[in-house]
């Protein structure tokens, strides 16, 4: 059994953030039946992967393994089966628009009325309250109001959004952290509660120590420039002969066997470059003269005589090479699952791993609407009854 085998959540979202924490809850034991608008469902599922490929790589990764389930919550009828649904559950998950489901009178009041044991976990792009608050916004909104983009690139360059959904994949985290500690709580009160995760709080939160260097000194950490503005040593990514490699940091007694591997003795001599401490200027003519030395060897030849001389570093691999890398595979990152058609598929697998309750790796994303009846049933409702709600356009 998976750690929260029993658990049963019901997920609302769209797009990553809570569909993704819903998807975890999945990995992690729980029955989770998505609930769709019927005929337009997740907008993930009109993002396609590609130009004339119209499979979607967003709602394929953050909703395998669940039950969809048609509701238009809008609509009497609707509300009334979603109530119903609600009385069953252990865990709502969405990220609407602040007062979307309030204002169809399905706020976090009315529904821990039906079931005073919910845990109504509630995702945005700004916060709850505030003048922003009920503004729409996505992942880029919180890189760009959070400080994230401006910290990213170099001095000579623009910044730069990062190349994932970084808000939103952090706040799927917060969210499910959230709930499993209400969870706890809920088993010492016997009541549930509502929760609360922004983008924005997200990337805060994910750049507390460089938001905690500024409210000490006053002073912006600046742009990373291939490294970190924070860290003051040999913490950064270089050219090779045929890619990049990084390197994350050389300590103590090993500085001086860096550079004699590198084949700069003459750095290690200079003591501006082997403190544990180098001064922004000369941070960047260190980087400079590493630069020249990296270039002449491959990436896996640097891989190779760094390993055995056990420094801290890693290849700068691509999807690729990731894909491709044992490492990967053996810590159960990726798994190949049944996909559409009983073909087998390779996807993204659950992170955390557990000695005694085992993450499962849910198969194929559902299809609108696919477990509909399904769920109905299971509310007690008839055949006639949900031919009369699918005439009436509810479900």
């Amino acid at each position: 059994m998976g750690a929260l085998d029993g658990l049963k959540v019901i997920d609302v979202g769209v797009l990553v953030q809570a569909p993704q924490c819903a998807a975890l809850l999945r990995d992690f034991g729980a029955e989770v039946v998505k609930v769709e608008l019927p005929g337009f469902g997740d907008q993930s599922r009109w993002l396609p992967v590609e130009i004339g490929d119209p499979r979607s790589a967003y709602f394929t990764a953050c909703n395998r393994g669940k039950r969809s389930a048609t509701i238009d919550l809008r609509t009497p009828l609707g509300k009334e089966v979603f109530l119903r649904l609600v009385a069953e559950v252990d865990v709502l998950v969405s990220n609407f628009k602040p007062g979307t489901l309030d204002a169809w009178g399905l706020g976090y009041e009315q529904l821990a009325a039906v079931n005073p044991r919910l845990i109504y976990a509630a995702g945005s792009a700004f916060g709850h309250v505030g003048v922003d608050a009920p503004r729409e916004g996505a992942d880029l909104s919180a890189q760009a109001l959070g400080g994230l983009i401006s910290a990213t690139g170099t001095d000579e360059g623009e910044p730069t959004p990062i190349a994932v959904t970084i808000c939103d994949h952090i706040a799927s985290l917060n969210l499910v952290s959230g709930i499993l500690a209400a969870l706890v709580a809920r088993g010492r009160t016997g009541r549930g509660q509502r929760i609360e995760v922004s983008l924005l709080g997200t990337q805060i939160w994910a750049q507390a120590s460089e938001y905690t260097a500024y409210l000490l000194n006053g002073k912006l950490p600046g742009r990373p420039n291939g490294g970190h503005p924070l860290i003051a040593g040999v913490y950064g990514v270089f050219p090779t002969a045929d890619g990049h490699i990084a390197m994350v940091g050389v300590v103590g007694a090993k500085r001086p066997e860096f550079y004699e591997l590198i084949g700069r003795p003459d750095l290690w001599a200079q003591p501006r470059f082997s403190a544990g401490l180098v001064a922004p200027d000369d941070k960047k003519e260190l980087f400079a003269e590493l630069a020249k030395e990296f270039r002449k060897r491959t990436t896996a030849e640097w891989s190779a005589l760094l390993r055995t001389a056990d420094m801290r570093f890693a290849p700068v691999q691509t999807y690729a090479d990731v894909v491709a890398d044992p490492q990967t595979w053996e810590n159960g990152y990726l798994a190949k699952v049944t996909g559409p058609g009983g073909g087998e598929t390779t996807v993204v697998a659950s992170p955390v791993w557990f000695s005694d309750t085992p993450a499962t790796t849910g198969d194929i994303a559902p299809e609108l609407g696919q477990h509909t009846e399904e769920v109905l049933l299971e509310l007690g409702y008839s055949w006639e009854e949900i031919e009369s709600l699918r005439a009436a356009g509810a479900v």
